[in-house]
Formats: structure tokens, C-alpha cells, sequence
């Protein structure tokens, strides 16, 4: 009864690769089940590491540093999430790095889409050198541009401001390759309607095509935010005044200072992984689909 419901349910599905006939050959019985498993070892052993941070942060400091180390903690003290959350003012510091992470979507999405629709619609002359440029920035290693950009802030008396961290994370060559992939499979007949109803080039972008690309532009929202979530090495250059630290910064500095124990540390280790958890858990579908539709034509 229990695998007749089990094979209900992939006869319902309209999702994956496998569907309900396929699933009654024992061969790919046996190849589904196998790829489960590895999956369930995949997120258990993802979901290891977040877990110990979290039981680990709320045990006392002398059951912290315990040799053989205890898994489950013998004493709970959630009062720390309070305690942490009000002596660190993660409020501020929350704060401050969804600012720069909102900036930078709108960066990301905005600037790197109007490039990718430059270089798959309009075609101006030029087009394949610019593009080439484009996958070739793709080669450079990140550290090598952080120098020329550090002097570039500097030169500008841009210190101590969250723009120049939104253009940083919101320039980005592979956003512009994404996007143009999914440009290309956009109809052409609907670029040229809108263009016999006299729409401009401008008009076009933010009328039709930036409306039909909400997938792809969701996955390039979500690595905009992870790239400037988890970013220390620029935002520590630039952002000199606590009341502007990010959440990572912050993080640095109170490791490097008196009067933050390792389980407090902890805790400000495990609020600073919990947005992009949330994100993820709410927009993996799109994650997928956009990807998938990115690479349709290209």
C-alpha cells in the first residue's frame, strides 16, 4: 500500500527527470533510491556544520573547550541568543549589510542586465569585442582588481560609503554572461513589435524584456546577496567607523578584542549565516529554473 501511494504521488508530479513509468523498471528503482541517499548524505553533512555552531554557541565556556568535545550540549543557555544579539548590536549591523546587500542587487540587476540586452538585442558594432572582453574579465582573479579598486575609492573620497561596495559587488562579468544567455532565447518578434509601436531601446528593456526575465533575475538577486553578504576583505578596506560595519566586519573585530568569549563569538557566527539560509530555502526553485533557462541557448 505504502509504494502504490509512493508511485501515486511520481504519477502526479509534473517536476524532474524520472517519471512515473520509468520509476516501475527496478534498474531505475534502484538508481533513484541510490541518488536519494547520496542526496540525504549531501545536506546531512551541509547541515553538520551550522548545527554544531548553533548547540556548540549555547553551551557554558568550560564545556566549550572539553577534550573529548560533547555533541549535545549538557546545559542549554538560549539565553545567549538575547544576550548576543543586545551586547554585539547586531541591529546596527544587520542594518548596515542589508543597505550595501540592496544596493548591490540593484546594481547587479540593473547595470548587468542593461549590458547583457546590449550585447544580445541591440548588437551595436563592436559587440563581439565587447562581449569577448567580458568573458575574458572572467580569467582575472578577484584579488588581482581589489589593488586598482581600493585606489579608485580612495582617489574619489569614497571611504566610510556603502556606493562603492554596491558598484564592487554589482559589476560582475558572469551576471552578464547569464543574462545574455537568457536573452538570446527571447523572441526577436517581440522586440520588433515593440519597436513598430514605437517603444525606445530603453523602454523596451524595462517594458518587456526585464519583465520576462524574473527568473533570471532572481538568481542574479541571490548571488548578488551571497557575493556581498559574505564579504570582509573589501568592506573592512573601505568601512573604517563601526556604526558602519557590516555583520562579517563586526565579526572580525570582536575576535580581535577583550570581552567576547568563543561561545558568544559562536552565536555572532551563527546570526550571520541565517539570512543567507533563509533566502536560499525560499528561492532554490528559482535558482534552478533560472539556471536551467540560461543555458537554453548561448
Amino acid at each position: 500500500m505504502k509504494a502504490m501511494t509512493f508511485l501515486q504521488f511520481f504519477n502526479k508530479k509534473r517536476y524532474g527527470i524520472i517519471s512515473y513509468n520509468e520509476l516501475r523498471n527496478k534498474r531505475t528503482k534502484i538508481l533513484y533510491f541510490s541518488l536519494l541517499a547520496f542526496a540525504l548524505i549531501v545536506v546531512f553533512i551541509s547541515a553538520v556544520p551550522i548545527i554544531w555552531i548553533l548547540l556548540s554557541s549555547m553551551k557554558d565556556i568550560k564545556e566549550l573547550f572539553e577534550v573529548p568535545p560533547t555533541i549535545i550540549p549538557r546545559t542549554f543557555h538560549p539565553e545567549k541568543i538575547v544576550e548576543v544579539w543586545n551586547k554585539m548590536n547586531f541591529f546596527t549591523y544587520y542594518k548596515n549589510s542589508f543597505i550595501m546587500v540592496g544596493g548591490s542587487i540593484v546594481c547587479a540587476v540593473i547595470f548587468n542586465g542593461i549590458l547583457a540586452y546590449v550585447l544580445s538585442i541591440l548588437k551595436p558594432k563592436g559587440t563581439k569585442f565587447v562581449y569577448m572582453l567580458v568573458l575574458w574579465s572572467l580569467m582575472i582573479p578577484n584579488i588581482i582588481s581589489l589593488v586598482p579598486i581600493f585606489k579608485n575609492i580612495v582617489s574619489l573620497k569614497m571611504l566610510n560609503s556603502f556606493i562603492p561596495l554596491c558598484f564592487s559587488f554589482g559589476a560582475n562579468a558572469f551576471f552578464v554572461v547569464l543574462y545574455k544567455s537568457f536573452f538570446d532565447a527571447i523572441p526577436v518578434s517581440l522586440i520588433e513589435a515593440a519597436k513598430m509601436d514605437g517603444c525606445s531601446n530603453l523602454r523596451i528593456f524595462f517594458q518587456i524584456v526585464f519583465p520576462l526575465s524574473q527568473p533570471i533575475n532572481i538568481v542574479i538577486a541571490i548571488f548578488a546577496f551571497n557575493a556581498a553578504w559574505s564579504d570582509f576583505l573589501l568592506s573592512f578596506l573601505v568601512l573604517k567607523r563601526d556604526e558602519m560595519f557590516t555583520v562579517m566586519v563586526k565579526l572580525y573585530t570582536i575576535s580581535q578584542t577583550w570581552g567576547f568569549s568563543k561561545d558568544l563569538q559562536l552565536m555572532g557566527v551563527f546570526f550571520s549565516i541565517i539570512p543567507p539560509i533563509i533566502i536560499f530555502l525560499i528561492f532554490q526553485k528559482y535558482i534552478i529554473q533560472g539556471i536551467a533557462f540560461s543555458g537554453i541557448k548561448g
